[in-house]
């Protein structure tokens, strides 16, 4: 980590990125280059502060470390998830997998390993946002059986009631839904969401897979509009025709 700040980029609207991080250098680092790039920057040096910061502040995306004091950071992204849509990336120096894929089965958006880029953590911060942007074009509606994904207004809805999704399940079934009966594997459906395919994020796919129909299905357990591929990946259920 290290060398010179880039200067701030133009275009993107002043955003504010609360930083989780109980090590202070690293905290100032990701803050100087989050801040020459033209975001607003909070920092939050605990799980407990995270939280606090999160409902009063109520920032735009969060970078969160997993090794926090006072509440874990796995912690940290369930009770975000409660009140929050916001998206999360995990900053971490754990070696385990397991974390990192547990951390985006919760809700988070993507990850970054320590020691990391502060540029490359930039480039997805800005990444994010640039799909936030890009899914909420106009006309971008998705009717598909009871389900109706609202990229505009980044609004679901399954007949008449409102479903939360993350940002990355939003991505996820829009991107199914769009074409329904087309089969994606799991690295298609992480370059749709992440602009590239990370190999350790694939398992993570299920994950999302998981929670989108847990919130969308009548029963998860046996899938009415998501269904598996064995040994491929997923589909959107070609019984219903898209409508614009």
């Amino acid at each position: 980590m290290g060398g010179r700040v880039p200067t701030a980029a133009h275009g993107l609207a002043m955003r504010t990125i609360l930083v989780v991080e109980d090590e202070p250098k690293i905290a100032t680092l990701v803050r100087d280059y989050l801040s020459a790039a033209g975001f607003s920057v909070l920092i939050a040096g605990d799980g407990d502060d995270a939280l606090r910061q999160a409902k009063s502040a109520r920032p735009d995306l969060m970078v969160l470390d997993l090794g926090l004091p006072k509440r874990d950071g796995l912690d940290v992204i369930r009770d975000v998830r409660r009140f929050s849509e916001m998206p999360i990336v995990i900053l971490t120096a754990r070696g385990d997998e397991s974390d990192r894929i547990v951390g985006l089965e919760l809700g988070g958006d993507d990850y970054v390993v320590k020691p990391f880029s502060p540029k490359e953590l930039v480039a997805r911060v800005r990444a994010i946002f640039r799909r936030s942007e890009r899914n909420a074009a106009p006309s971008d509606v998705i009717h598909a059986g009871d389900i109706t994904v609202d990229t505009q207004r980044l609004r679901v809805t399954v007949g008449d009631r409102v479903v939360d999704l993350t940002a990355t399940e939003m991505q996820l079934l829009a991107k199914l839904a769009a074409e329904p009966g087309r089969v994606f594997t799991r690295g298609q459906l992480l370059d749709a969401v992440h602009g590239v395919a990370f190999e350790s994020y694939e398992r993570a796919i299920d994950g999302h897979i998981k929670n989108i129909r847990r919130k969308v299905e009548p029963d998860p357990s046996r899938p009415r509009y998501i269904l598996t591929v064995y040994g491929v990946g997923y589909r959107f259920t070609d019984q219903f025709r898209e409508q614009r």
